[in-house]
């Protein structure tokens, strides 16, 4: 009875110290991991067009020299040639928010800070924006936005931008940095600096219009209105 007792006693414990400790998790796992350089030009930062007007983010590495993951076409656009053969050791896929995140500064953004992609007039950007800020950081940039179901648009990182790899006590991990030396805030004030050239395709809700006023309405009197009779 007396281990059982303690046994209990032990678990609240622990549960009370991991519930103290939560609150400070973000910034303790901000400052956990670090990051390494990579070679840039074995990755290729990539869009895919989905739907009618969305973008996917995805990121190709050439681990292995041969055969080629992806390849530059004449319009332009990228052809993910890893599609045609079995890539496991050769090339290396980052799809999501698992594969890729942001770091600045030195250490991981916050989970709110989401990287997007967003088509204007001039092309394609990918942005790095808190919901709860209006200024968005430009990570990446292409010139055109062609949506092509077999192909792939490719985006070129902006200045001071380079992909790096996370590590974790020397250790390097498959997760890839959209990395600055710059913190998000030197970033944002450099942003909001910036005039905005773009218009976005990106759907805005609408005000509500006023109702028209019948066409025999000559602007005395009260209005006639139609009645129209009930009928259960």
């Amino acid at each position: 009875m007396r281990r059982t007792y303690l046994r209990r006693l032990l678990l609240i414990g622990t549960a009370l110290m991991v519930g103290g400790s939560s609150s400070a998790l973000p910034g303790w796992t901000r400052s956990l991991f670090d990051s390494k350089p990579l070679k840039q030009e074995q990755f290729a930062i990539l869009a895919r067009a989905v739907g009618r007007d969305g973008w996917k983010l995805l990121v190709l590495e050439q681990i292995k020299a041969r055969p080629l993951c992806w390849k530059d076409q004449a319009d332009g656009l990228v052809e993910p040639s890893l599609n045609g053969f079995d890539f496991t050791g050769i090339c290396s896929r980052y799809l999501d928010s698992n594969g890729y995140s942001l770091r600045t500064a030195g250490e991981d953004t916050q989970k709110s800070v989401r990287l997007r992609l967003r088509q204007g007039r001039n092309g394609l950007e990918l942005q790095a924006l808190d919901p709860n800020r209006s200024t968005a950081v430009v990570v990446a940039k292409a010139r055109q936005a062609r949506r092509n179901k077999d192909a792939f648009v490719k985006l070129k990182l902006e200045p001071g931008w380079q992909l790096e790899r996370r590590a974790y006590q020397g250790r390097t991990l498959s997760h890839v940095y959209f990395a600055n030396n710059e913190s998000l805030n030197q970033l944002r004030a450099k942003a909001s600096k910036r005039p905005s050239s773009s218009v976005w395709t990106t759907t805005m809700a609408r005000a509500p219009r006023a109702p028209r006023s019948p066409s025999s309405y000559s602007g005395k009197g009260p209005i006639r209105l139609e009645v129209i009779p009930f009928r259960p």
